[in-house]
């Protein structure tokens, strides 16, 4: 255990959701970590389609994995206790300590029993996280004032309560409304909530700082807590998103000079954080879409992970995306498939428990000569693999309710304990259910080689070193722009 002064829990709160808690929550698992400490990340129930598999075999949401990637920890369950998948517009698979739970609505999650208690069971979480790492580092979720669910919240100024943390209310200035929303929020809180606040830290500011300082006396002045830093917008630190509304943004057209990659929209699309080193290589051009032109036209298409194969599949069938990849495929470009999309480029695809919905099975794309049941128990675990016999060692990670078999067996990848994975029908096609397979220099390289198209950035991308000094740059921003000598003195015990 570390020999430095022990620290409080920090928690990062929001006036609403996507005003930047993850990522600042990231950065500073960055500056504890470079200061020393052994910060660890916490979100007592987060709602997202991205997860990611913990050593033990255990599913967490993607970004507390991220913030401990940042801190430089292992993951665990004890730093997500809950996570909700949403499985369709009205209910989530709930996740809990890592296993699933089953499928609740949003009544049901809401209002039985008042969340007793699973509020228990996140509280041991952060009780057995903070016995072990110094600080926690605390993430809310939405905003910390919906005064109808306040008497059944697990994750924010009740979590902020139990944890005797200091917050930090973040708000979003790009959104327009910063002092209704801020002095709002806080107006809202009871006594003891509001103790807790100990700095507001307004977020995106656009252009010369120096014009909001009177912004900041007047929030002063109208909350009585001190405005801790103004971040500036910025575009050249790249940290994962943490949920896909930021995929509708990305329909970008194709170019040429770089590898056009298509990857398919699906309405239930999980885990695209498999390409976000696509997004960043110099070599790429990746857009998501669902516009079947784009797809035919496309050098590589990438049939992602979904939460729900079998209504994802129905749906690729009736809007002409399916013809479009299938076409694709016949014209001999690049077709590959992750997880999901690896069971949909097969021959069929079964539930015979209802796993998804209604017992039954359907027709794959007929691209791989192999078929798939989707089974009661989900597989997490974290893989080291060779691909395609190659001797470099490779990671990923698999997250899935199904089992994929083939007559004819043609594994792309080894696993560590020997057994096969995927199917390789040629180095222009085949499927996996590795999760951050491409975030592999090798597989990266030879998926982009596989097209034929020669470009003129050609040096291979190191992903896992790009994201570290993505941390660093994100930790020195932070530094440059919050008053951390005040932080440090609201947290130190």
């Amino acid at each position: 255990m570390n020999t430095m002064k022990q620290l409080r829990p920090v928690m990062f709160v929001g006036t609403a959701s996507d005003v930047g808690k993850s990522v600042i929550a990231a950065g500073f698992c960055r500056i504890f970590k470079q200061d020393g400490y052994m910060p660890a990340p916490f979100k007592a129930q987060n709602m997202s389609l991205n997860s990611y598999a913990t050593p033990e075999g255990l599913e967490i949401g993607r970004a507390q994995a991220v913030q401990a990637e940042a801190a430089g920890v292992a993951c665990h369950t004890d730093m997500n206790p809950v996570l909700l998948k949403p499985t369709n517009d009205k209910s989530s698979q709930l996740v809990l300590h890592g296993k699933p739970a089953g499928n609740q609505t949003a009544w049901e999650y809401f209002m039985q029993d008042d969340k007793r208690q699973l509020f228990e069971e996140v509280k041991g979480a952060f009780d057995r996280l903070s016995v072990r790492y110094n600080p926690v580092v605390m993430e809310g979720a939405g905003s910390i004032s919906e005064l109808n669910l306040r008497h059944r919240d697990i994750t924010n100024m009740r979590m902020a309560l139990h944890a005797g943390a200091a917050v930090y209310l973040i708000s979003d200035i790009d959104r327009g409304g910063v002092f209704g929303s801020v002095y709002g929020t806080i107006a809202l809180l009871p006594p003891e909530e509001k103790a807790l606040v100990k700095g507001i830290i307004i977020n995106k500011f656009r252009g010369d700082i120096r014009l909001f300082e009177d912004g900041r006396k007047q929030l002063e002045t109208l909350t009585g807590i001190p405005v801790t830093g103004v971040l500036p917008y910025y575009q050249d630190i790249h940290i994962e998103e943490e949920d896909s509304v930021a995929l509708s943004l990305k329909h970008k057209r194709q170019t040429t000079g770089r590898i056009n990659i298509a990857v398919v929209l699906l309405r239930h699309m999980s885990n695209f954080t498999d390409f976000n080193v696509l997004e960043k290589d110099e070599r790429v051009n990746i857009f998501y879409t669902d516009n079947p032109a784009d797809i035919v036209t496309a050098d590589i298409v990438i049939v992602p992970g979904s939460k729900n194969t079998m209504s994802d599949l129905v749906a690729i069938k009736n809007n002409g995306t399916a013809r479009a990849i299938t076409e694709a495929f016949k014209r001999n470009k690049v077709v590959i498939g992750i997880c999901g999309g690896y069971q949909m480029m097969g021959i069929s695809v079964a539930d015979p428990h209802g796993v998804e919905g209604e017992p039954g099975s359907m027709p794959g794309l007929g691209i791989l000569p192999v078929n798939t049941v989707l089974t009661r128990e989900k597989i997490t675990r974290q893989r080291r693999f060779s691909y395609r016999q190659q001797a470099a060692s490779c990671e990923g990670y698999e997250i899935h309710m199904g089992h994929t078999t083939g007559e004819t067996p043609s594994p792309l990848n080894v696993l560590d304990d020997g057994q096969p994975d995927g199917y390789f029908l040629s180095n222009r096609c085949w499927g996996t259910y590795l999760h951050g397979i491409l975030d592999n220099t090798a597989v990266l390289d030879d998926l982009l080689a596989a097209c034929g198209k020669t470009v003129t950035a050609a040096q291979s991308f190191d992903y896992r070193a790009f994201r570290s000094a993505q941390y660093d740059k994100l930790a020195a921003y932070i530094r440059q722009h919050l008053d951390m000598e005040a932080v440090y003195k609201a947290i130190c015990l």
